[in-house]
């Protein structure tokens, strides 16, 4: 199981990236924990500095945007 949590206050884009992320892997059938961190000292220590941002097994893979569909299936198919 992959942890993929989406980093960001409570936005809009933050929301839907969780879960744009979460049926796209129902999608795909890869089994997902999705956790949508709202904490800013707990976004801190990932040191990113724009949202939404997201991150995958502890390691930042993307931040500043919403990524697209396709960018989203190639992370959780690796």
């Amino acid at each position: 199981m992959k942890l993929i949590k989406v980093l960001g206050t409570g936005c809009a884009k933050c929301e839907q990236l969780a879960d744009t992320i979460a049926e796209i892997a129902k999608q795909e059938n890869v089994d997902v924990e999705v956790v949508k961190e709202k904490d800013l000292l707990e976004i801190m220590k990932y040191k990113v500095v724009s949202s939404p941002s997201v991150v995958i097994d502890d390691q930042v893979v993307h931040s500043g945007s919403v990524p697209g569909a396709d960018q989203i299936r190639n992370w959780l198919t690796k």
